[in-house]
């Protein structure tokens, strides 16, 4: 069996634009969170332009919403990123930037860990995990599916 990685995206639903002060805090705390991240055990790679983050990609026909996708070895490596370094003070914060969102706004896929998941791949697994729930094809931290599920349900 071909080796896999985790592949990521969550999606948040800006109060401001970037430029507001209401998400100053949020912006000059970016390139330390990425960093954060890209230093993390089990980092293999994230959605970025070439300032260095994707805050100015628009994957979804909505101005306000931002994007995170990322690459991980494992659920575990992602897991211990999001709550267990200091992401975790950034994540706390999130509804002082961000609204509630009324659909999912965080999926987890297996990917080829010689591939690369699109913007497309994780627009489709979000509105796969709207329409069906966890399942091995697209889930979540709360509800997990290993690689050999997602092979065996294919």
């Amino acid at each position: 069996m071909p080796d896999y990685h985790i592949a990521q995206i969550n999606i948040a639903r800006m109060l401001a634009p970037l430029t507001d002060p209401v998400m100053a805090d949020f912006v000059n705390n970016i390139d330390r969170i990425n960093a954060i991240a890209e230093q993390s055990a089990g980092f293999v790679w994230r959605l970025q332009t070439d300032e260095g983050d994707a805050t100015a990609l628009r994957v979804f026909d909505d101005e306000w919403l931002i994007v995170n996708m990322s690459m991980w070895a494992s659920v575990d490596a992602l897991f211990d990123y999001t709550y267990k370094s200091d992401h975790v003070e950034i994540y706390r914060r999130r509804r002082d930037w961000f609204s509630k969102m009324d659909s999912h706004h965080m999926a987890m896929w297996w990917v080829p860990a010689d591939q690369t998941p699109t913007t497309d791949d994780a627009r489709k697994k979000l509105a796969y995990i709207d329409a069906y729930g966890p399942t091995p094809h697209a889930f979540t931290f709360k509800q997990r599916f290993t690689v050999a599920e997602m092979l065996a349900s294919d």
